[in-house]
């Protein structure tokens, strides 16, 4: 199906990483930059320039990203449209089939027990082991040609580093000795350090999957976002699931920072999660952060999301 051209009376309306119109067919913004998150953003330009209740056009030139954003705006009572520019006209994009998630080898499962034992959590997201320390991963199980083994280090390069520098010393030293000095600097006290601005909302997840009772929960377990974080210096939803207090299936997905992308994001870990829906939705973020945007969008999903402050 293609889009017709509307009317001709648009005013242009501001929106980083691409453009946008607004007119009496509605508001139709183009995504350019950082496509995959740019549903939030674009309904919050739309219902700041028009109002809530405007029909609202998203159009990227990347498949999969609008695979993505149509499956997101699926989950709104209003979903907005989403079109995938073909040639020089409009096609509506289809919902993305839900992701499967890739199976951990086998030959990685008993690390978790070295993880735990050197004050690590193991985390298994995307098909991988990793150890946190607050929500920062320090180490990561890596399988190669060498078999299954530990990479101990707070990202790519430092993992690469240590492995230069520590080569001769046992693993588990090396991995206790960085989980310490993560854990000395990664605490709510202390002076401001580098550590503490890394994955931010990794760390209120950990607080929460420690301490359900934050989120009104009975239990809680790690769940990776349906997009893979690009580093640890971008902030990222951190989603877990479990059932709370009243025995009833939960997302939580925690969040620093505000970040216009959360709803879309977080609706789509419970869809992935819940395909036959039920399970109540949480968004886990510090009371500074709970912007009224957030809660027009929260409010705006088929099945609204609710708000947990978490300080």
């Amino acid at each position: 199906m293609n889009a017709t051209a509307g009317p001709a009376d648009r005013r242009s309306v501001a929106f980083p990483g691409g453009a946008a119109l607004e007119g009496e067919d509605g508001v139709w913004v183009l995504a350019e930059s950082d496509p995959e998150r740019s549903l939030g953003p674009a309904l919050t330009i739309a219902w700041r320039a028009a109002g809530e209740g405007v029909a609202v056009n998203v159009v990227v030139d990347n498949a999969a990203a609008a695979g993505l954003l149509a499956r997101r705006a699926s989950q709104f009572a209003a979903p907005p449209a989403v079109w995938l520019v073909r040639g020089t006209g409009l096609e509506r994009a289809e919902p993305a089939q839900v992701p499967l998630a890739p199976p951990l080898d086998p030959r990685v499962a008993p690390f978790a027990d070295l993880l735990t034992a050197a004050g690590a959590d193991p985390i298994v997201e995307h098909g991988r082991l990793v150890g946190e320390v607050n929500g920062l991963e320090v180490a990561r199980v890596v399988v190669d040609e060498h078999g299954p083994h530990v990479e101990v280090g707070v990202g790519r390069f430092d993992r690469e580093a240590h492995t230069l520098v520590s080569a001769g010393k046992p693993t588990e030293q090396t991995l206790r000795e960085v989980v310490d000095l993560v854990r000395r600097y990664r605490s709510d006290d202390g002076d401001a350090h580098p550590l503490k601005l890394l994955a931010a909302s990794r760390w209120l997840r950990s607080r929460v999957l420690h301490d359900p009772s934050l989120v009104s929960a009975d239990h809680l377990a790690p769940l990776a976002p349906t997009v893979e974080a690009p580093d640890l210096r971008t902030p990222w939803p951190a989603p877990a699931s479990g059932v709370d207090t009243d025995g009833r299936p939960v997302v939580v997905v925690c969040s620093v920072g505000v970040d216009l992308d959360l709803v879309p994001a977080a609706a789509d870990v419970r869809l992935v999660a819940f395909p036959e829906g039920g399970a109540r939705l949480l968004l886990a973020i510090p009371a500074r952060d709970a912007h009224p945007v957030t809660r027009v969008l929260a409010a705006a999903l088929a099945q609204p999301a609710e708000i947990v402050t978490v300080d």
